[in-house]
């Protein structure tokens, strides 16, 4: 069955795109906010919870975005993705995530995603 795309954006005042670039990239960022542990290899993520999910980094640029897809991802265009950027007004730091869900998903996705990104802004301080 086929995903639904769907982005949110995130304002984090007084952040810098590094510390969260690392937030989003390392092992011991993750963990602090998207996952209990984390064992990269490479290109491949190792997520553990309650249970274990891989993804591999498809694309990146430092500091900027980078795209991931999980190992076990049937529909071949899903994929979830962090993008920071500066609002030029304020001169903050955003996160924009892209990511998939199932029809009629959308709204719970987007619920644990502002769960996760709250517990982020915890771990950087925000």
């Amino acid at each position: 069955m086929k995903k639904e795309k769907f982005h949110i954006e995130y304002i984090f005042d007084k952040v810098s795109r590094r510390s969260l670039w690392n937030h989003l990239t390392t092992a011991l960022g993750l963990s602090a906010w998207f996952a209990d542990e984390v064992i990269i290899n490479d290109n491949l993520y190792t997520f553990k919870w309650s249970k274990e999910a891989q993804a591999t980094v498809i694309d990146s640029k430092p500091e900027n975005f980078i795209r991931y897809r999980w190992v076990d991802e049937e529909d071949e265009n899903a994929y979830f993705e962090f993008i920071i950027h500066t609002i030029e007004l304020t001169g903050s730091t955003a996160l924009e995530i892209t990511d998939f869900s199932e029809p009629g998903e959308k709204k719970d996705s987007i619920n644990l995603w502002d769960s996760q990104v709250e517990d982020l802004k915890r771990t950087l301080g925000i």
